[in-house]
């Protein structure tokens, strides 16, 4: 017979379950939204969702709820649930405070980069160089990413990489395009060189230049984005 605590204990694994599932389901569309593979204004249906993992609708409806707090789904009650556009505005203002945080992250790291968080950003920029020469965007994005916690894990400021993260959700869609053709990918190797090299030598104000310059080519992504994929975009 099931006591009172048996049944406690019974609810608690089932939520932790359930909210494992609906993590998975949630990093993995939002994965997807970020590498395209949801296009821009194409329905999602939780029903196909849920038949895809197997699983009820509940957690695909929590994961929905989540990425619609991002402004990643469109979610209207009684409508077809959509990928939200890019947003012009959204990405100026993601953009404008991502720059904001890590230039003070970048000044920091300047003068508190330890011997080995240096040698891991060296590292890092070693397995770029691969990525890049293999054609491998999606690696290539992930070293990015990677980059950019290691500059907060030098300046000793790793909480500060949670917002940049969530900074970069809408970002990374467009970061996404640039990094489809050699020249975007050899651009973004450039930048990361010269932050490093300005963190290396212990020079703010280059660190600072190099990190704005570094930022500033999403705005040419964009704009060569809109151009060439209209339908990508909100109107």
């Amino acid at each position: 017979m099931m006591t009172p605590l048996d049944e406690i204990i019974g609810n608690g694994q089932k939520d932790r379950k359930r909210m494992t599932t609906t993590e998975e389901i949630f990093l993995q569309l939002k994965a997807d939204i970020i590498a395209m593979k949801l296009a821009p204004g194409a329905k999602i249906s939780e029903a196909e969702v849920a038949k895809t993992f197997d699983v009820s609708r509940q957690p695909v409806r929590e994961a929905f709820l989540r990425l619609g707090e991002l402004n990643l789904l469109q979610i209207v009650p009684q409508k077809a649930t959509r990928i939200c556009k890019i947003s012009h505005q959204k990405l100026r203002d993601t953009r404008f405070i991502r720059a904001a945080i890590e230039i003070e992250v970048v000044r920091v790291a300047c003068h508190t980069a330890t011997v080995e968080a240096l040698a891991a950003l060296a590292r890092n920029l070693e397995e770029q160089k691969v990525a890049i020469k293999a054609r491998d965007a999606k690696l290539l994005h992930d070293l990015d990413y990677e980059f950019h916690r290691l500059i907060c894990v030098a300046a000793d400021r790793l909480p500060a990489f949670d917002a940049i993260a969530e900074n970069k959700t809408h970002t990374d869609r467009v970061c996404g395009l640039e990094l489809a053709d050699t020249s975007g990918m050899d651009g973004v190797f450039e930048g990361h060189t010269d932050i490093f090299n300005a963190i290396r030598d212990g020079d703010e104000d280059k660190a600072v230049a190099a990190t704005r310059h570094h930022l500033s080519h999403l705005d040419a992504t964009l704009l060569k984005a809109s151009t060439n994929h209209p339908d990508l975009f909100e109107s």
